[in-house]
């Protein structure tokens, strides 16, 4: 079955790169709804669907906008907790451009959702069952969607600095893996970036407490990591917040090596553009759980930082 939130959850915080002031409300919303954001200090058309179709392209964060051109920026961390809660529905008010950044990672938005707690609708669950593979590539980057009967993420990384390298690591996404492994993994960058991206009037809420910031071998961020493979970790969890604008549940195994949320975005793209490459499945008792989010209660939260 469909689910929602039991109650409002609010969080408030800056924008990674407006460095702006914002107020976030989860409110519950009916079946059939999915993700839905408001802005709310727009009149007129201010709604936008957290769907595929309606996100546009960047490199640096998932974006949407509507018809109207009304924008809301760096969804993919609350989209990633309400994936990996496994929350169908809701509407997301917000009063300003961009999602607040929080400390980096989807930690406090699972916190807040798990604290609320989940009401089971009557309407029945589909899931979109991935049939045969479907692959972008870009350079050496790619990602691709292959078929499985949980959704699976395998990611791959490669950085020039030391304090990153190499990493490499697979998660089957069901049974509250998300909230135990992944969810509190912040987002990073190198110090030279973070230098060009505010010359850019980028990244001007970005501070040394909700980002990992490394130059070459050292991490400056206060406290060091999390895990010693937090970077692959957030790339993870970034995937499974811009897999969720595809509407529904993936039953697949999603692969990323070098990819990002432009690419993801693509993928999704290519993948509703065969038919033959997917289907919608209605969720059993079984097949639901396996899905990211079932079962998860705020025993899972002890392991989140």
């Amino acid at each position: 079955m469909q689910t929602t939130l039991k109650s409002n959850v609010t969080f408030s915080g800056a924008g990674l790169h407006t460095g702006a002031p914002v107020m976030l409300v989860l409110r519950p919303a009916p079946a059939n709804n999915g993700i839905v954001f408001r802005r709310v200090d727009i009149a007129g058309d201010n709604a936008l669907t957290a769907v595929w179709d309606n996100v546009a392209v960047s490199p640096l964060n998932t974006r949407l906008t509507n018809s109207a051109g009304v924008t809301v920026s760096t969804i993919e961390h609350l989209m990633a907790a309400l994936a990996g809660t496994g929350v169908h529905n809701v509407v997301v008010d917000i009063d300003g451009p961009e999602v607040p950044i929080m400390d980096g990672s989807a930690a406090a938005f699972v916190r807040g959702i798990v604290g609320a707690g989940l009401t089971r609708l009557t309407a029945p669950l589909y899931a979109i069952e991935i049939l045969s593979d479907v692959i972008v590539e870009d350079g050496p980057a790619m990602a691709m969607l292959s078929p499985a009967t949980s959704l699976q993420i395998d990611f791959d990384i490669d950085f020039a600095d030391a304090a990153i390298g190499r990493q490499a690591k697979t998660l089957n996404m069901a049974n509250g893996v998300f909230v135990r492994e992944l969810c509190d993994s912040r987002t990073f960058c190198r110090s030279s970036d973070v230098d060009a991206m505010r010359a850019n009037g980028l990244a001007l809420g970005g501070t040394l407490e909700n980002a990992v910031v490394v130059d070459g071998g050292q991490v400056l961020s206060p406290g060091g990591l999390r895990h010693s493979d937090e970077a692959v970790r957030h790339k993870m969890l970034d995937a499974l917040g811009d897999l969720y604008t595809a509407g529904a549940p993936i039953l697949g195994r999603y692969t990323g090596v070098r990819a990002g949320h432009a690419m993801t975005n693509r993928l999704l793209q290519a993948l509703f553009a065969q038919p033959d490459a997917w289907r919608m499945t209605r969720c059993d008792a079984k097949i639901a759980a396996r899905l990211p989010g079932v079962g998860v209660s705020k025993a899972d939260l002890f392991a989140v930082a």
